[in-house]
């Protein structure tokens, strides 16, 4: 191809200057080059695209890197304008169908996602004459690669293929691939099977019986597969064949599957049963419009999952425990002899991630349960999580407290939540004392002024004071929120005159006294005019006489905040306050012998007098 490029040309050739960039030894050039494709293919012009520079891509998609021809795949997913539009697309799909057939993983998968954009551009006769013939090479080809990225090509043209004797052909194509000698080619073949089922669905002017048996004939390949890397697949597939046939309003098949998905429930592979867990609630869902009394099938398997012999499998089975419970009738026996029993278990388990999972949930039963069978069952069970020896299990249960706070009362639920919020507070992992801290709003709701001025409120000012900045910086954003909730009056009170009323002998640590700087400047946007005026603009005056320079120049900084909230809230005193206080303390900032406190002194003076003037 460089020989048809005129070496005077050469500086003013896109395609010359990429042909010289993909000679770079440096593989992460060679990237960088790949990602200018379509800057180039621009300059080209849709022609020159077609005619120069995509033979030139087939020729560097047979010899370079894996790194390049990854980025190359995805490029050429953004072409279909680049060369001229959907009339012209078909001259993309050589150069995909070489990277499809890659041996590397990511090149495969963004040549697949490629082809199928440019799938979607094509027209029927296009699809029929070039990206069928395409689909048929690879999936008959001889090396797994080729066919495991046919299988992920069958949805674009499934859903589009209304001659019955195509439709029949692809689907025999496939479920050719669904036998396939390698696990690798089953494994895609049962992955992408969903998606198939999923366009007849959508499409349903094209699908037969005929169709359905070929499905049938390939879900039962792949639910008996001997690798359980392919088997545990069919319970995707089984959910896409319940929603089909939900849509049709058919409940002729609703038995069989529902007997198949018991059967997977009962798999002696883990993995499969995991899936199983993974789903249940779409499982539940989709049997759920069957009728027929049909739901009831899964209660049994659902409280085998919860005392499975593999923990990751209760973890998960624990994390859907309410999106499954949701669908079972609300009947009190049915949930005092098997629902609570198979909670209380999961949530006296060994394990400490299967407890954390079922806390993430539990409180999301509160709905669900009839008020009977609240004081005795439920509420034991959510008390005990609040003592667990986890830090992960109690942050969940109180993360969902909101959630039970209509049907467990609060004088019960805080003789086991408060020792558990303060023993959580004192976590040696600052991230568990920050996630305390984030839940405290949602308490202060819930418990109302009074209970949290009595129980909470010092707690909330001792985590101002945490070693780790993001604790103290995340207890400040709280303050702010704490104020909305109970209101500027409480903030006053409770927060800013404490703060104020500090001891002096802490005060002299640096950190307290930027602590106290940042926790007021923010509170000064929550709180009503009158307490900026009285009880923040004075403090932070104070401390521009301070002799960190660091603290100094962050007083610069809220000066312009303060001024700005004022302004937000219309006070009438902003002139006289930033002509008698403000500004005279920035003037003489301005003067510091500290180069960043003049800087941002001088920054915040001008901005506010621009204000002083406008105001």
């Amino acid at each position: 191809m460089s020989e048809h490029i005129n070496e005077d040309d050469k500086n003013l050739c896109p395609l010359a200057l990429l042909m010289d960039e993909l000679k770079h030894d440096d593989i992460a050039n060679r990237v960088e080059a790949m990602k200018k494709l379509d800057t180039i293919a621009l300059a080209l012009g849709p022609e020159r695209t077609r005619e120069e520079l995509i033979p030139f891509l087939s020729e560097v998609a047979q010899d370079d890197e894996d790194e390049v021809f990854a980025v190359l795949a995805e490029e050429l997913g953004k072409f279909v304008p680049l060369v001229g539009g959907p009339e012209y697309a078909t001259i993309l799909l050589p150069t995909l169908e070489i990277l499809a057939a890659t041996e590397e993983t990511l090149v495969r998968e963004k040549a697949l996602d490629s082809l199928n954009v440019v799938a979607n551009e094509l027209s029927v006769e296009q699809l029929l004459n070039s990206f069928v013939p395409l689909l048929d090479r690879l999936a008959n080809a001889d090396w797994f690669s080729s066919k495991v990225s046919a299988c992920g090509m069958f949805k674009v043209v499934v859903g589009r293929a209304k001659d019955d004797t195509l439709r029949k052909n692809l689907l025999a194509l496939y479920l050719q691939l669904v036998q396939d000698d390698t696990p690798m080619v089953r494994r895609a073949a049962a992955k992408h099977l969903p998606s198939i089922i999923d366009q007849l669905r959508l499409n349903p002017g094209v699908s037969s019986d005929d169709d359905w048996e070929s499905i049938s004939n390939m879900f039962q390949k792949v639910i008996s597969d001997n690798q359980d890397s392919v088997k545990f697949l069919a319970v995707e597939s089984l959910i896409a064949i319940l929603k089909f046939f939900s849509a049709k309003n058919d409940q002729s098949h609703s038995k069989a599957l529902v007997n198949y998905a018991v059967k997977l429930s009962k798999d002696e592979a883990w993995r499969v049963r995991y899936m199983v867990a993974e789903k249940y609630e779409e499982l539940a869902e989709e049997v759920s419009k069957s009728g027929d009394g049909l739901l009831d099938e899964l209660l049994e398997p659902f409280l085998n999952l919860c005392k499975d012999n593999e923990s990751d499998v209760r973890k998960v089975i624990a994390e859907h425990f309410a999106g499954y419970c949701k669908y079972i009738k609300k009947d009190y026996s049915l949930y005092e002899l098997k629902i609570f029993p198979a909670m209380y278990q999961l949530s006296c388990d060994e394990v400490d991630t299967v407890r954390a999972a079922l806390a993430s949930t539990i409180t999301n039963m509160s709905p669900l349960l009839l008020k009977e069978s609240v004081t005795e069952e439920f509420i034991p069970i959510v008390l005990n999580m609040l003592k667990d020896n986890s830090s992960d299990v109690r942050l969940n249960i109180i993360a969902g407290l909101k959630h039970v706070n209509n049907v467990v009362p609060i004088d019960v639920l805080s003789e086991s939540l408060l020792p558990a919020v303060n023993e959580l507070a004192k976590d040696i992992n600052w991230r568990v004392r920050m996630a305390v801290i984030e839940y405290l709003p949602v308490l202060a709701e819930q418990l109302g002024v009074n209970f949290f001025n009595e129980n909470l409120i010092d707690l909330c000012m001792s985590l101002l004071w945490d070693p780790v900045y993001a604790v103290r910086n995340a207890t400040v954003t709280i303050f702010t929120k704490l104020t909305d909730i109970f209101g500027s009056d409480w903030c006053r009170d409770e927060i800013i005159s404490k703060l104020l009323d500090m001891d002096p002998q802490l005060l002299q640590n640096f950190i307290y006294r930027f602590t106290l700087l940042s926790t007021l400047r923010e509170l000064s946007a929550s709180v009503n005019s009158q307490v900026t005026i009285d009880k923040i603009l004075p403090f932070v005056t104070k401390l521009a006489e301070d002799e960190v320079p660091n603290i100094k120049f962050n007083v610069a900084k809220s000066y312009l905040i303060i001024c700005q909230n004022l302004s937000i809230k219309k006070e009438k005193e902003l002139a006289k306050i930033m002509e008698n206080t403000i500004i005279p303390s920035l003037e003489k900032l301005c003067q510091d012998e500290d180069i960043d406190v003049r800087y941002f002194a001088n920054g915040n003076l001008e901005k506010c007098q621009e204000m002083l003037k406008s105001a």
